[in-house]
C-alpha cells in the first residue's frame, strides 16, 4: 500500500475529525476546548512573529499560534507549526530529570494542533500530533507522537461510525476467546473475573458490556493528553496514548492505543526497547527492558520487565513477571514469575502464585482445540520443571513437585504438596505438607504481601491472609474427602476425632488411594491422617483467633464473657459458608449473587457502582470473616450456639494457645534446615562465612516479628483464660 498523495497543502492541518462525524461544524475544536483551557491564550504581536521568523520557525498561519501572557519567543527554534497551536507560559530556565537537563522552550521539532502546557521543554520532537501536555513537561528525541479522531486509548469501545468488529477484547482465561472482557481505564480483577466468569448468562454479560460502554464518550475528536511532570524521551513510535501525571517513558520502541495510569504517589514508568499496544497500564507500573504486551491491562504497582510477553491478559496489582510467555490469563494480585523459560497459557491464577523455571502451565490440551483451561485457587506453587494438561483445577495453595502430569488434575485438598508418582498414571498427595514442613514460607508470604503492597490507592481489595474463609472451607472438603478415604481403605467409619487419636498407626501402614485427583489414575495420599489431624488443628487455630477478637472486650474479670459470645452474628450461618475470591477479595457467594440480579435489573448502573459494592463488602469483612470464624469452630465440634460457653472456650483457647506456638516452632524449623543442611554448607569454609552471606537465622526480621507477635497473643490468651 504506497502513501496517498494529495497535492492541496492547506488541507494539512484540517479534517482531524470528519465532517459527518462533527457534532459542531462551526466548531471543530469543541472537544479539544472541553480538554483544555481554551481562554487563557493571546494572539502574537508582530514583534513576536518577527522573533519567531528570525529563529527560523514557520506557521501554517501565525493567527492560529494562540500564546499565554508569559510567552518568551526567543525560546522556540527551527520548529514547525501546522494548525491551531497554543502555547502556555515560556520563561528562560531549565528542566531536570535523572540528571538530563533540558532548556525550556520549544525546538527542532513538527507540531501539528496541540496545546502546550507552562513552562515545557519539547527538543528533537519530529512529528507531534493532536496532543494535550500539561506543565512542566520534557519531550525529547520523538520520532512521532500522533492521536487520531478515533482514538479510544484502551478502552474497549466503539466510536461514531465504526463496526461491533474492530472492538478491542482481551481473550482472558481461554485461548478460544469465549472468556474474553472489554478493557476500560480503571478495570479492577475483580472486574474481569465477574466478567470472563458466569458465560452462560447473557442477560449479565451484555450488562458489562452495557455498563463499559457508558464509561467513554463515542465522540470522535479527542487529542492526547500528557499529564503534568511527565518526561518523554528517546522513543520511536507513540500513538493515541494518554500518559497521566510524572509519566516517564525512555528508550520505548512503540507505545499505541493505550492509558498509562500514573500520579505524583504512584509514577508510571516505561523503559528501553517496549513495545506495548491496546492496553490499561496501572499506577506505579515499572516496564522495562523489551517487554512485549498486546491486549492487556495491568493492575497497580506491576513489575513487567526483561522481555516478558504479557498477551491476551490481565496481571493483578503487585505483581512482577520477567523473562516468560505470558498469554490468555486473568491473573490476580501477588504473582511472581521470573523465568526465561517459563509459561503460563490459559489460566485463572487467583493470586500470591509463584511460577519456577520451566514450569508449562497450559497449552497441552487434551481435546482437538485450543479450548482448555486451568484453575488455580490463591497460593499456587508449581515446582521446576512442571508441566500440566487441561483442564485441571488446584485447591489453595498447592504446592507441586518438579514433574511431568500427563493427565488433568482435579485437586480438591488444600495446603497439599503434589508429586510424581511411580508410574505415569500415579500422583502423590501430601495434605497438610504447607503447615508441618513449610510454614515459614506459608507465614512469611502473608507477612511480605502487606510488606510489598506499594499502592498508594488500593481499589482492589486483597486477602492475605492463607487462613481466610475461602481456604476454610476448601480445608473443610479436605477434611471429608480424606475421612472418606481412610474409612474406605479401612472399611470402616471413623469419626474425625477417632482418626486423629489413631493417627501414627493409620499413617504408618494403611494405604490410602484417591480415584477422582487424577484423570484415569490413582492419586496416593501420603499421611492422611496427619493432614486430618491438621486441617482439625488449623481450623480450630481460625476459629480460635476470632474468640480471642471477640473477647478482647473482656478487660477486667467483671466482664461478662457470656454476653460478648452473645454479640457473634448468628444468622450468617445459613449461607456464609459459600465464598467467592473476586480479584483477592473474599466475599460471601451469595452477596454476589445479589450483586449480578442487581446489575441485570438496573439497581446497579454502573461500573462505579460495582466498585462501591467492593468497598461495602470489604468494610463488612472482618465481621463477616470472624463470624465465620465463630461458626466453623462450631461446625467443626458439631456444636451450635446453645453449647458455646465458657468451658468450651476454654478448652479451645488452649489448644489455640499450643498451635501458636507450633506455627513458630514450625517456621523456625522450616528455615533453620538452610542452616544445618551440610550439603548447603558445602559451600562455605565455616558457619561465619555462611552467616556473613545468608545472615543468621536469629537475626531474621520476619521470624522475629512473629515470635513478638506470636508471644503477645499467647499473653492476651492467657489473660482471657484468667477472666473464664
Amino acid at each position: 500500500m504506497s502513501p496517498f498523495y494529495n497535492e492541496d497543502i492547506q488541507r494539512f492541518s484540517k479534517d482531524f475529525i470528519p465532517q459527518e462525524f462533527l457534532s459542531d461544524k462551526e466548531n471543530p475544536y469543541l472537544i479539544r476546548n472541553r480538554q483544555s483551557d481554551s481562554g487563557a491564550y493571546r494572539h502574537l504581536t508582530s514583534k513576536e512573529i518577527e522573533i519567531l521568523v528570525k529563529n527560523s520557525n514557520s506557521a501554517e498561519s501565525w493567527d492560529k499560534i494562540l500564546v499565554s501572557e508569559n510567552f518568551n519567543p526567543t525560546l522556540v527554534k527551527n520548529c514547525e507549526f501546522w494548525g491551531m497551536v497554543r502555547i502556555g507560559n515560556l520563561q528562560r530556565g531549565f528542566l531536570e530529570y535523572h540528571k538530563l537537563r533540558v532548556p525550556i522552550g520549544i525546538s527542532d521539532s513538527t507540531i501539528i494542533s496541540c496545546d502546550i502546557g507552562d513552562n515545557c521543554a519539547i527538543r528533537n520532537v519530529h512529528y507531534l500530533s493532536h496532543y494535550i501536555l500539561g506543565r512542566q513537561c520534557i519531550l525529547f528525541n520523538i520520532d512521532e507522537m500522533i492521536t487520531v479522531d478515533n482514538a479510544k486509548f484502551g478502552n474497549g469501545i466503539l466510536k461514531d461510525g465504526e463496526d461491533e468488529s474492530v472492538r478491542v477484547w482481551i481473550e482472558l482465561a481461554n485461548e478460544n476467546g469465549n472468556r474474553a472482557v472489554l478493557p476500560f481505564e480503571g478495570m479492577l480483577p475483580a472486574d474481569a473475573y465477574i466478567w470472563s466468569r458466569n458465560r452462560a448468562d447473557q442477560k449479565l454479560q451484555q450488562r458489562f458490556i452495557e455498563m463499559t460502554d457508558q464509561l467513554c464518550d463515542k465522540q470522535r475528536g479527542y487529542y492526547g493528553v500528557i499529564g503534568d511532570y511527565s518526561v518523554i524521551k528517546n522513543s520511536r513510535t507513540i500513538k493515541n496514548v494518554n500518559f497521566g501525571a510524572h509519566s516517564y517513558v525512555k528508550g520505548a520502541n512503540k507505545l499505541k492505543n493505550l492509558t498509562v495510569q500514573s500520579s505524583k504517589e504512584e509514577p508510571t514508568q516505561i523503559g528501553e526497547g517496549v513495545e506495548l499496544v491496546n492496553g490499561i497500564i496501572g499506577y506505579g507500573n515499572r516496564i522495562f527492558y523489551g517487554v512485549k504486551s498486546v491486549r492487556f491491562v495491568t493492575g497497580r504497582n506491576v513489575q513487567l520487565k526483561y522481555a516478558a510477553r504479557l498477551i491476551n491478559s490481565y496481571l493483578g496489582d503487585n505483581s512482577t513477571i520477567s523473562c516468560c510467555e505470558v498469554l490468555n490469563n486473568l491473573i490476580f494480585p501477588f504473582h511472581e514469575q521470573h523465568h526465561n523459560n517459563s509459561f503460563l497459557i490459559a489460566s485463572t491464577v487467583e493470586g500470591q502464585a509463584n511460577i519456577a523455571a520451566g514450569a508449562t502451565i497450559g497449552s497441552n490440551h487434551n481435546s482437538r482445540s485450543p479450548d482448555g483451561e486451568i484453575i488455580a485457587k490463591r497460593g499456587f506453587w508449581p515446582g521446576l520443571n512442571s508441566s500440566f494438561k487441561h483442564n485441571s483445577v488446584f485447591a489453595p495453595f498447592a504446592l507441586i513437585a518438579k514433574g511431568m502430569y500427563y493427565a488433568e488434575i482435579n485437586l480438591r485438598i488444600p495446603f497439599t504438596l503434589v508429586s510424581p508418582g511411580n508410574a505415569t498414571d500415579e500422583i502423590n498427595l501430601y495434605p497438610g505438607y504447607w503447615f508441618k514442613h513449610n510454614m515459614y514460607a506459608l507465614a512469611r508470604n502473608s507477612w511480605k504481601f502487606a510488606k510489598r503492597d506499594k499502592r498508594f490507592v488500593k481499589e482492589q481489595h486483597i486477602e492475605t491472609d492463607y487462613l481466610a474463609p475461602d481456604t476454610v472451607e476448601s480445608m473443610f472438603e479436605g477434611l471429608e474427602i480424606l475421612q472418606k478415604a481412610i474409612n474406605t481403605a479401612l472399611g470402616k467409619n471413623l469419626t474425625v476425632p477417632e482418626i486423629i487419636e489413631r493417627q501414627k498407626e493409620l499413617d504408618s501402614g494403611l494405604a490410602v488411594v484417591l480415584t477422582d485427583v487424577l484423570n484415569h489414575g490413582k492419586a496416593h495420599v501420603l499421611k492422611p491422617a496427619q493432614g486430618v489431624a491438621l486441617f482439625f488443628q488449623m481450623i480450630e487455630y481460625y476459629g480460635g483467633r476470632a474468640l480471642i477478637e471477640f473477647l478482647n472486650k473482656t478487660n477486667s474479670e467483671n466482664a461478662s464473657v457470656d454476653a460478648i459470645l452473645n454479640e457473634i452474628p448468628k444468622s450468617a450461618g445459613d449461607y456464609i459458608h459459600e465464598w467467592d475470591n473476586l480479584g483477592g477479595q473474599i466475599i460471601p457467594k451469595k452477596h454476589v449473587e445479589r450483586l449480578f440480579r442487581e446489575i441485570k435489573d438496573g439497581t446497579i448502573v454502573d461500573w462505579k457502582s460495582v466498585h462501591t459494592f467492593y468497598d461495602r463488602e470489604w468494610k463488612n469483612y472482618p465481621q463477616l470473616k470472624n463470624a465465620h470464624a465463630i461458626h466453623s469452630l462450631l461446625k467443626l465440634h458439631g456444636k451450635t450456639f446453645d453449647t458455646l460457653d465458657k468451658p468450651f472456650v476454654g478448652e479451645v483457647l488452649q489448644r489455640t494457645k499450643e498451635t501458636v506456638g507450633n506455627i513458630v516452632d514450625w517456621a523456625f524449623k522450616s528455615r533453620e534446615k538452610d542452616y544445618t543442611n551440610p550439603y548447603r554448607m558445602a559451600t562455605y569454609e565455616s558457619k561465619e562465612e555462611m552467616e556473613a552471606v545468608v545472615g543468621k537465622i536469629d537475626s531474621n526480621s520476619f521470624l522475629i516479628e512473629l515470635k513478638e507477635t506470636s508471644a503477645n497473643m499467647m499473653r492476651r490468651i492467657d489473660e482471657i483464660l484468667s477472666h473464664l
